[in-house]
């Protein structure tokens, strides 16, 4: 039998009970270890020193432990924790609850100037979401941004679609929910009424019935024994009357339980006065058990803490790019009333002269609507009436505003910009909050270096000068080490003197690129020939200061090649051709006059550098250190940092089979043929190469 190593839905329900008894208890510290396991620290009146754990990572729960079961506090406090230190600081315990019968629990610290929640969502990744008096959320381990649900910084806290609860329904309710399933009866309670495999068998157990008795061949009785089973089992949740025990399989820690189970009747158990020391026990034996197993020194899993950090990242960008989407078009919104001006007041001034002549709202958009029968402009343009708020909602440019019609135009127009601000200053704080998230990312894989550095130590023989450059085309075993980035997405390249150049692979790239990423300081590229990738020079990157940088004429020239290369000239079979240079302010998405662009156009005004006759040349790498990747772009950029490199020309190979061609070639050079296959497969070739054919330049 597997340990348990998350909490269900009834566990959760019993710790509900449990903790409540707390409520009162003064909060000193807050302390964050990882990613995944939060440490409150509190002070109960009666009790002294209570030391409260939540995890939300592979292991999953929530309960109060023993002070010498407590880990020692980490060095330097995380952005997450000084958070909820300045806000919980002498906060007084309010109380929990469980969100519905999911397995969410929400924390509730009350203070003079401010209150706060703490919701830990103990399913799926896990999470823990700070929130403020509105449900603002403050920050969270794990930003989520889903379809169904959104939990970020500045955004309202969205619970998950709430299940069936099986503690809160009548016998009715019960019995109908019973029938409507199509399997047998364990297996409906398990799924259908959320109670899983373990409490499905228990509340069958109890209740007398056969488990695997078909819904269709059951019978009221049946239904309502297990409908009187499942009102014990709330009575006693809801009551506290628990007999927590834990059990053993072979010595070995594999469940933990409020009160006995009769399906663990054949199992080693242990007795103890509470649930949250029951659970307590059980996790420090759990822990104990996997290290002696173990054995020696472990190294821990950095990759899969890094790649939860790499998303973490990912979706605070998406949230940071939602934000600047939001703002801008509550900007365009207000610059459409503006444009607009005389229709809006018009509009405007109808419904408020109407109003105070006492004429209801539905009145009000019965006019309307003749109006637009009629062909009245004004009219034509309202949406319609909600009464409820006295706002009139009408389309403006394709845009769909709400209007106060007891302000003007102006007013209407201000709130927008403050709206649009406020959802800035929300973009900002999400900023600060990927600048944490980075900070903790860099900390994980500078650990990781040094545990394999240590390794390496270890393994190498002690007489190899350590000054020796090491030839990794010879090595049998090439560690892997890859840190996916976030410019990954473009093209891309690092110039010989270090700068990132980035090029778009389509036209909504090309619009991403001078829209989100092109700032002062940087240099735009484009070929003169159609067909080209807008190309970008960054001077700084997107976590540093905007600042003017005097670029060498090999980056510029660098750069130049990267953008001519990867542009139609290759497509054509061509082996030169012309690019030019700008800079941000000289670049427009608005046409002259007469003129149109197409997605991922723009005007460029005033003066260009131009690169005339710039030779086509593309190089494909791999690098060994300090992380293992494929790398392309000019060859002078790739040759000086790739272990070994390939220089490639336009040619007859579909990029495809180029890419193959590559491959093999690079299979060839290394010893570790295996770490090819990893960080060099065909596909990821494929990427660094220009549309059209190419070949080896060898060949």
């Amino acid at each position: 039998m597997d340990p348990k190593r998350e909490l269900t839905s009834v566990d959760l329900a019993a710790l509900v009970t449990e903790l409540g008894t707390y409520a009162g208890a003064k909060l000193d510290k807050a302390y964050l270890y990882g990613d995944d396991l939060l440490r409150l620290k509190l002070r109960d009146f009666d009790r002294g020193r209570v030391e409260l754990l939540i995890e939300v990572g592979e292991t999953k729960r929530a309960h109060v432990v023993d002070p010498d079961n407590v880990p020692d506090a980490p060095g330097r406090p995380p952005g997450f924790a000084k958070m909820l230190r300045n806000r919980l600081s002498g906060a007084d315990f309010a109380g929990v609850s469980q969100f519905g019968f999911d397995r969410v629990l929400t924390f509730e610290f009350e203070r003079e100037d401010q209150n706060t929640k703490i919701v830990a969502e103990l399913f799926g990744e896990g999470n823990v979401a700070v929130l403020d008096a509105n449900d603002e959320v403050v920050d969270c381990l794990n930003t989520v941004r889903l379809q169904s649900r959104t939990v970020a910084p500045g955004a309202t806290y969205e619970f998950p679609s709430s299940r069936f609860n099986p503690l809160a329904v009548d016998s009715d309710g019960f019995a109908a929910r019973m029938a409507e399933s199509n399997t047998d009866l364990v297996r409906t309670l398990a799924t259908q009424l959320n109670f899983g495999g373990l409490y499905a068998e228990e509340l069958c157990t109890r209740a007398g019935v056969e488990k695997e008795r078909a819904i269709e061949d059951s019978d009221e009785e049946e239904f309502s024994a297990l409908y009187e089973a499942t009102e014990r089992l709330t009575d006693q949740l809801s009551s506290g009357a628990f007999e927590p025990r834990l059990y053993r399989e072979d010595d070995q820690p594999v469940d933990v339980t409020p009160f006995p189970l009769e399906e663990r009747a054949d199992l080693d158990s242990e007795g103890f006065d509470s649930f949250t020391a029951a659970l307590d026990a059980y996790f420090v034996a759990l822990d104990t058990t996997e290290d002696e197993e173990g054995g020696g020194r472990e190294r821990p899993d950095f990759e899969d803490d890094i790649e939860r950090q790499q998303r973490i990242i990912e979706q605070q960008e998406g949230a940071i790019e939602d934000f600047e989407d939001q703002a801008d078009a509550e900007r365009a919104k207000a610059e459409s009333l503006y444009a607009h001006y005389d229709l809006v007041d018009e509009i405007l001034s109808t419904v408020r002269n109407a109003r105070e002549q006492g004429t209801g709202w539905d009145d009000i958009e019965e006019r309307f609507a003749e109006g637009a029968d009629r062909g009245i402009a004004a009219a034509e343009a309202v949406d319609g009436v909600t009464p409820s708020e006295g706002t009139v909602t009408v389309d403006i440019d394709g845009r769909s505003v709400e209007l106060d019609p007891r302000d003007g135009v102006e007013q209407n127009a201000d709130r927008l910009y403050k709206e649009a601000k406020r959802v800035v200053g929300k973009k900002e704080g999400a900023e600060e909050a990927v600048a944490e998230t980075r900070a903790e990312l860099e900390a994980l894989q500078r650990r990781r270096d040094e545990w394999e550095s240590a390794d390496e130590n270890e393994t190498e023989s002690t007489d190899t000068d350590e000054d020796e450059d090491i030839d990794w085309l010879t090595r049998r075993s090439i560690p892997v080490r890859q840190n996916e980035q976030w410019y990954e997405r473009f093209r891309w390249f690092r110039t010989s003197d270090g700068f990132l150049v980035l090029g778009g692979r389509s036209a909504d790239q090309n619009e991403d690129l001078v829209k989100k990423y092109l700032e002062r300081g940087d240099r735009f590229f484009h070929t003169q020939a159609r067909g080209g990738p807008v190309t970008v020079l960054k001077a700084t990157g997107p976590s540093e200061p905007t600042e003017e940088v005097e670029f060498s004429e090999s980056t510029l020239e660098e750069t130049a090649q990267f953008a001519v290369s990867y542009s139609s000239v290759w497509k054509n079979g061509r082996f030169a051709g012309d690019a030019y240079m700008a800079s941000p302010d000289q670049v427009s998405k608005t046409p002259e006059s007469g003129e149109y662009l197409e997605k991922g156009g723009f005007a460029i005004r005033g003066d260009r550098t131009y690169f005339r006759d710039t030779a086509v040349g593309v190089a494909v790498g791999i690098v060994c250190e300090p992380e293992t990747r494929v790398i392309g772009g000019p060859p002078t950029a790739i040759e000086s940092r790739a272990e070994t490199s390939i220089t490639v020309e336009p040619g007859q190979y579909a990029q495809n089979d180029a890419a193959k061609r590559l491959y093999r070639e690079f299979r060839e050079r290394f010893a570790d043929t295996s770490f090819v296959r990893k960080v060099a497969s065909p596909d990821l070739i494929a990427e660094f190469l220009p549309p059209g054919g190419s070949r080896m330049t060898e060949e």
